[in-house]
């Protein structure tokens, strides 16, 4: 009786374990995608300020300034559109970072031109 009982408990452990085990989460896979967005998110806003930023000191003229601000909503509608199903790829990801490092380098060189707003 009590070796029934303990092969019963033994196999009960081991199906609740193996349950357990069947059930954990695939690391990597749901940590890293929540950074990937919220890195080309926060750095969209920055570039915004940015542009802001040159707009209230007069280092950006309207027309630069409207220039800049299409390709930002170019950038955030590609952001969008990557994030629509569900992760960023890291292929989504490079060719996000590849714009917005374009776009970087656009806002210092408008920034620091000759051009001032009148």
């Amino acid at each position: 009786m009590n070796l029934r009982r303990l092969s019963a408990a033994l196999l009960g452990s081991l199906v609740a374990g193996a349950a357990l085990f069947a059930q954990a989460p695939q690391p990597g896979n749901q940590t890293v995608t929540p950074k990937r967005e919220a890195r080309a998110e926060k750095r969209a806003e920055r570039q915004q300020k940015r542009i802001a930023q040159g707009v209230a000191s007069g280092q950006l003229t309207p027309k630069e300034t409207a220039r800049l601000e299409r390709q930002e909503a170019r950038i955030d509608k590609d952001i969008a559109k990557a994030e629509a199903d569900g992760k960023i790829t890291k292929r989504e990801a490079g060719k996000i970072e590849r714009e917005q490092n374009r776009e970087s380098r656009r806002i210092k060189r408008q920034k620091h031109d000759a051009q001032e707003r009148k």
